[in-house]
């Protein structure tokens, strides 16, 4: 059986568990700049701090430490560390020429790991998603509010910065690939038709794709203004794997979008959140304990597919979660 049906069978069978934070776990190294530039870097002209997924070329070794953790902390599936891996992302660091090493280094690093863990419990399956994120920049919304029709960014540019990054976490070998915190359709879009274009001249059409919104406050909606159902239907037609929400304000606050998503979506669902919003210190308040709790209340009401943490969660957030979901049916799928 290919990981493909493999994976398909267990989302079947249980709830899957999805990691947690890597900017979290990347900050608390304390890393400095002569960290972040390795030898490779060594002479680069601006500074490079901040540049996490640079990482993935100078200090490998701290990524595939932070998926073994999660690993460790049970779970099923680890995102790789390229989260702004396009060269739209890297330009403000003048390392657009090495997208496609980041994403190829990015990919190989995590599926080492998840191998390791399989070969040592070859009863627990380990998938690979190949983070993919929505820029800095909009193709929906004007980057001025003085000049509403001005645009960073445009359909075209946006589709040939993913193109490249798409490429390099494909050679590296990632079981699924994970568009997420969505924040514009627009963006999303070009995201997705790069996606296919590669699948289709790949000749792989069935390749997972996983697709996650990112809600910007109470009213439900994103940044560019779509509802859940929205969301969904502007997404549908690509036949993902599965669709969700990450990030956004805390788990609790999820609940009435991931509920209506949930009667919309014939496809698996997905929600991995943030641990609360960030304190005056810059902190994540909600705990382990609070965010499993809240995680039990969804999985029992047959919201959940796969689960995990966002920005301020943990391996203790994850293992908390997976001990928590262990038990309880995935959601059943829709017709």
């Amino acid at each position: 059986m290919d990981n493909i049906e493999l994976l398909k069978e267990l989302l079947a069978q249980k709830i899957l568990v999805f990691d947690g934070a890597m900017g979290t776990m990347i900050q608390g190294c304390n890393l400095t700049e002569s960290d972040f530039r390795g030898n490779q870097f060594a002479d680069h002209p601006v500074d490079l701090k901040g540049n996490n997924d640079l990482l993935s070329l100078t200090q490998p070794h701290i990524i595939e430490e932070i998926h073994r953790a999660y690993l460790e902390a049970g779970a099923d599936i680890i995102g790789t560390n390229s989260f702004n891996s396009s060269s739209i992302s890297q330009s403000g660091y003048q390392t657009e020429e090495y997208v496609y090493e980041i994403n190829f280094a990015a990919a190989k690093i995590a599926s080492r790991a998840a191998s390791e863990y399989y070969e040592k419990d070859q009863s627990k399956p380990r998938f690979v998603a190949g983070s993919i994120g929505p820029t800095n920049r909009s193709c929906s919304i004007s980057p001025d509010v003085n000049i509403p029709g001005l645009r960073s960014a445009n359909f075209d540019s946006m589709k040939e910065a993913y193109l490249e990054q798409v490429r390099g976490l494909l050679d590296g070998g990632v079981d699924i690939l994970l568009v997420e915190t969505i924040f514009d359709m627009l963006n999303a879009k070009a995201a997705l038709f790069a996606i296919k274009e590669l699948l289709e001249q790949r000749e792989a059409p069935d390749f997972p794709i996983w697709i996650s919104g990112t809600i910007t406050d109470q009213t439900g909606l994103t940044l560019s203004g779509q509802t859940s159902e929205a969301f969904w239907n502007s997404v549908r037609h690509v036949k993902p794997l599965a669709v969700g929400f990450n990030c956004t304000m805390g788990a609790k606050t999820l609940r009435p979008f991931l509920e209506e998503l949930s009667t919309l979506a014939d496809c698996y669902l997905s929600i991995y959140p943030n641990a609360g919003l960030p304190n005056q210190f810059g902190k994540y308040d909600d705990t382990p304990e609070y965010i499993a709790s809240i995680i039990r209340e969804f999985g029992e009401a047959g919201f959940l597919n796969i689960i995990g943490g966002c920005c301020g969660t943990t391996p203790a957030h994850i293992k908390a979660i997976a001990e928590t979901v262990k038990d309880i049916k995935p959601r059943a799928l829709i017709s």
